[in-house]
């Protein structure tokens, strides 16, 4: 089952469960903060109106909002998601990536952050994000690497390596398609997974490969992976 499944992703993230048991696993890790490198490349743009696509609970949004003291709009196609955010204080709205309701150069700057991976037609999506953006707007996506904790998924063998619909090793290519430059920013740390129970936990609730969770072999802990995730950062003007 893919990733950009869209039954997959509705039942994902219908409530905030699955997603708070895998975040769990990261506060055991060291190393550079991605959400605190996709802030400071927001604060760089100097936005005035910022979108969020796919904000989940709507932390980031929130603090775009409060930090900044600008306009943020979250859009979600998760009921759920949408009203975790608005309980922070978020403008959060229903509404899907392929088709943003909003005028074109609305917004200054975007965060899709984890989200475009699941964009059945992604080709369509980053056209809506690039269409909403100003002329000298930037799209902050943040995303995982195919070897994001491969000491981890190695222990499955052949069914190791993610092939994301979007990952840091074809996004830059797909981002290029529709803004002038992209840069892209590697983060890099370990995770400490103390025992095969914790472990278990996070593969179970992972979105495609849960079926995995109860081939953890009993001899291998604890482990330290290696979390490998980037930030793309993409504008609509070259310079």
């Amino acid at each position: 089952m893919s990733l950009n499944d869209p039954e997959l992703v509705r039942r994902e993230y219908s409530d905030e469960t699955r997603l708070a048991t895998r975040r769990a696993l990261w506060e055991s890790s060291d190393g550079p903060d991605p959400w605190q490198v996709a802030f400071e490349a927001v604060a760089e743009r100097k936005p005035n109106r910022i979108l969020e696509v796919g904000p989940g609970p709507g932390e980031f949004s929130a603090r775009l909002g409060r930090d900044f003291g600008v306009d943020v709009v979250a859009v979600d196609l998760s009921p759920r998601m949408v009203e975790l955010a608005r309980a922070r204080g978020v403008d959060a709205r229903l509404g899907d990536i392929q088709a943003l309701p909003y005028a074109d150069a609305s917004f200054d700057c975007a965060v899709a952050a984890w989200v475009l991976y699941h964009v059945p037609d992604l080709e369509r999506g980053l056209g809506e994000l690039a269409r909403v953006l100003g002329p000298s707007g930037r799209l902050v996506a943040v995303t995982n690497s195919a070897r994001n904790l491969w000491e981890l998924w190695s222990l499955f063998g052949a069914d190791a390596e993610r092939r994301h619909p979007f990952s840091c090793e074809n996004g830059a290519a797909l981002l290029e398609g529709h803004f002038a430059r992209v840069e892209r920013l590697d983060v890099r740390g370990r995770v400490w997974i103390s025992d095969r129970e914790e472990a278990r936990r996070y593969v179970a609730a992972s979105v495609t490969r849960s079926h995995l969770a109860d081939e953890l072999p009993e001899d291998v802990w604890p482990l330290q992976a290696t979390s490998s995730v980037c930030i793309l950062v993409a504008d609509k003007e070259s310079a």
